[in-house]
């Protein structure tokens, strides 16, 4: 057998990045002879096996036939006989269809190498037509490459345009969008997996709710982008710098502003009550895509709270408190950091807001501090009992927020507002 490292491995190395992961394409064995040499089978639908000392992927070689529509719908064959060109051509992108072999050298039958220097992601043959899940991967991979300078080819850009106009796409199951959307989100630039997906049609299929956004205006003196679809791209990149690689924040940048899209065209570009109108369509996004609890439950509260958030040096302490309590930072305090990573982004996520100030984010910092070192031991010592302890501890954390604000002067009529 002929043993070689592929896929993202050799793309990064030629890249000269990090490599995290290294994954291996066998040539010329059966299961029975990886099994024989101690490695443990993993794969389901097609013969993947665990080094049995470093525990990485290797994959035998192997061809695929389209039989049915959506991800399923494939035939595999892991024979012996075929050769790591069939197994590279079977891949999606020319920079995902090379091989390291032992001694280092490169193969490179469809022109990866070119690809990475002309900074293109390119499909490999016209057999991409075949797996809608492509559509994402290649809006993925341009959320992680932009910063490199890559771009979509134009004749990938058509096949990806005919996938969308043929249906597949709408066949894709959720957790497959889910998870190439999860890690889009993770990447440096998540505003070109939007991109990506609206240039081929795919986000009006995918992501309706997003893709609504496009072309409503919002208030220049706030969004000096006016577009309310631009200002989604520009907060989800806001959030991956200030968060980076945390899918969770950009989730929740990615949905805050749905209710925008809602908004009565005769109140336009003003949008009241947006952060409550998008609440219904956010919760049906992230039902149909089955995203996980904590992803839903977090962009709701940012959905409707950020602007309590922009407005918090304006707040009254109890309303402070009561943002604090909805949020369950008091019990969960990584739930503050994220929200207000989310907000921050909002904010920034403006033409010329790149680096702007968010004072309102120290401030709850430290009011939800004061508010925590609160607890129930003094007033149990005065002989407080049951919902008396509750209601004292509520009263002394107002107290602890008012003094927050006291020593920080805050001038209520200069506090920084935004939409």
């Amino acid at each position: 057998m002929d043993i070689y490292l592929v896929g993202g491995a050799v793309r990064d190395k030629l890249l000269g990045l990090t490599v995290a992961d290294r994954d291996y394409v066998v040539v010329g064995a059966t299961p029975e002879a990886m099994r024989a040499q101690g490695f443990k089978s993993v794969g389901k639908d097609f013969p993947v096996f665990l080094h049995p000392e470093t525990g990485e992927e290797y994959a035998l070689a192997r061809t695929e036939r389209k039989t049915g529509r959506g991800y399923h719908g494939f035939a595999f064959d892991a024979d012996p006989a075929v050769t790591l060109e069939q197994d590279l051509e079977r891949r999606d992108l020319t920079i995902n269809a090379m091989a390291e072999a032992p001694d280092g050298a490169i193969v490179d039958p469809f022109g990866g190498q070119a690809d990475l220097a002309k900074r293109l992601l390119r499909h490999v043959s016209s057999a991409f037509v075949e797996d809608p899940v492509r559509v994402l991967r290649v809006a993925r991979f341009a959320a992680r490459y932009a910063p490199l300078g890559f771009t979509v080819a134009d004749e990938t850009l058509q096949l990806m345009r005919e996938m969308v106009a043929e249906g597949e796409v709408g066949h894709l199951v959720p957790e497959r969008v889910w998870a190439e959307t999860r890690k889009a989100l993770a990447e440096p630039a998540p505003s070109a997996f939007l991109r990506s997906l609206r240039a081929c049609g795919a986000l009006a299929v995918v992501f309706p709710e997003v893709d609504a956004l496009y072309g409503v205006p919002q208030r220049a003196e706030f969004h000096p982008e006016v577009d309310t679809g631009a200002h989604v791209e520009l907060v989800l990149d806001a959030a991956a710098r200030i968060a980076p690689g945390d899918d969770l924040v950009g989730w929740c940048a990615l949905t805050h502003d749905l209710g925008k899209a809602l908004t009565p065209a005769d109140v336009l570009p003003r949008h009241i009550g947006h952060e409550h109108r998008g609440l219904e369509p956010l919760r049906a996004l992230s039902a149909r895509l089955r995203v996980p609890a904590e992803h839903a439950a977090l962009a709701a509260l940012v959905c409707e709270f950020h602007l309590n958030a922009h407005r918090a040096l304006e707040l009254r302490p109890q309303t402070v408190l009561e943002l604090l309590e909805r949020l369950d930072s008091l019990r969960r305090p990584e739930r503050l950091e994220r929200f207000l990573a989310a907000c921050t982004a909002d904010k920034r996520g403006r033409l010329g807001h790149v680096v702007a100030p968010y004072p309102q984010a120290d401030y709850l910092r430290q009011a939800h501090a004061a508010a925590r070192r609160i607890d129930a031991t003094p007033f149990v010592a005065d002989g407080l009992a049951g919902p008396a302890i509750g209601e004292a501890m509520r009263k002394a954390r107002v107290a602890a927020i008012r003094e927050v604000r006291h020593s920080l002067r805050v001038d209520q009529g200069s506090a920084d507002r935004v939409s």
